[in-house]
């Protein structure tokens, strides 16, 4: 097969398009925009199947010794979002497993929460079937009339169903509430009502800011894919919530924007990533730019980098408190300083809110609709990525 078939869009970013919300309907055809504006629908409506759940059953058997979340991509995500809720206070260790089957050494003692927006992703089913067959606790999240279900069904255990409207990276909500609401039912997560409400209202409130007839000087998803657009990006965390956002970034940009990425943790870039400002792609670039030159007269003007830090405002997001986290306030103002004097842009998304969920909220709306507005400034439909669906072929032959 042409490993170039199904590749479309333009080289360059086009502005205008983004300004042009009647073009929208033609360049995202399957609604991408459409189903992450739902994400404060989702966090409600799975809030709701999860009351409807069986989960009694949970809390009957007392705490577990540990708790497996697993589950890849989107899914597995969900798994990062409870290790980091619960925090480092957390009673028992809360693990995310990407692979299939379970860590050897789960049993009896401990809870497997399988995670799969299809239902039939082989790592959420191979651990569902694992947990059942060690006589762990299981939970399982995912769509209805799935394969997924009918291993809960054999196991008799809880089924949380997630109606499959959207891709699974659209879904990230629908997934992560349920999970956290098991977690809660085990005594490991304190997430009340209040706190889904102020989340998803804060969702709601986000995709309003960011709706496509907003423009983009008013608009700051789309100011922020204007920002990204021809360069490399960097995404860094200045706390364990901000970094998972981080990582959420980089996975939406890879696959709605096909854009090559970095991120992680402000405090590991500290140990070396931090060097990339220096490099061919950063304050090396910059040095040898003619600042005084047309931007319209420069040829093979050169890909730079692209700093995004996503800040934690300050709170600390492990245990609830308002206690100042200093070391991580002072590395992300030392990362901005640097990044100035190299003439390395920075764009901040700063988390709003007061509990660790919705902050979280307001560090992903955002970026999740500027991966999307920076696909369809380049032509791209958000939602059909040909590399993915040739890759589950040929891993199928």
């Amino acid at each position: 097969m042409d490993g170039t078939a199904g590749v479309s869009g333009r080289r360059v970013a086009d502005e205008s398009v983004l300004d042009d919300p009647d073009t929208f309907a033609e360049q995202d055809p399957g609604g991408m925009l459409r189903f992450t504006a739902s994400a404060g629908a989702q966090v409600r409506e799975s809030a709701a199947l999860a009351a409807e759940a069986n989960l009694q059953s949970l809390e009957d058997e007392g705490r577990p010794r540990a708790v497996v979340i697993a589950g890849i991509g989107t899914a597995g995500r969900t798994g990062d979002v409870l290790a980091t809720v619960a925090g480092p206070r957390c009673p028992v260790p809360v693990i995310p497993h990407r692979s299939a089957g379970v860590p050897g050494w789960v049993g009896a003692a401990d809870v497997v929460i399988a995670v799969s927006a299809s239902g039939r992703s082989p790592e959420a089913l191979g651990a569902a079937e694992a947990a059942h067959r060690r006589g762990a606790r299981l939970v399982a999240v995912g769509a209805p009339d799935s394969q997924l279900q009918s291993v809960a069904e054999r196991a008799r255990a809880p089924f949380i169903p997630v109606p499959r409207r959207a891709p699974a990276r659209a879904s990230l909500w629908a997934l992560t509430v349920p999970v956290l609401l098991a977690a809660r039912t085990l005594g490991l997560v304190k997430v009340n009502e209040a706190d889904l409400a102020e989340t998803a209202a804060r969702l709601d409130a986000d995709a309003d800011r960011c709706r496509p007839t907003a423009e983009s000087f008013v608009n700051p998803a789309k100011s922020l894919a204007l920002g990204l657009s021809g360069s490399i990006p960097i995404v860094w965390g200045s706390s364990p919530l901000a970094t998972v956002a981080a990582r959420r970034f980089g996975d939406t940009l890879s696959a709605n924007a096909r854009y090559p990425v970095v991120t992680g943790a402000l405090g590991e870039a500290g140990r070396g990533r931090v060097g990339l400002l220096d490099g061919v792609f950063g304050g090396l670039v910059e040095s040898e730019r003619d600042i005084f030159a047309d931007p319209g007269e420069v040829e093979g003007d050169p890909t730079r980098l692209r700093l995004v830090l996503l800040r934690d405002g300050g709170l600390n997001a492990e245990d609830d408190t308002d206690e100042p986290l200093a070391v991580e306030e002072r590395r992300a103002e030392a990362v901005q300083t640097l990044a100035e004097r190299r003439g390395v842009r920075c764009d901040v998304v700063t988390a709003e809110g007061g509990s660790a969920l919705e902050r979280l909220a307001s560090l992903v709306a955002v970026p999740d609709f500027a991966s999307i507005y920076l696909a369809l400034a380049h032509g791209l439909d958000p939602m059909a990525v040909p590399a993915i669906t040739e890759m589950k072929e040929l891993a199928n032959q």
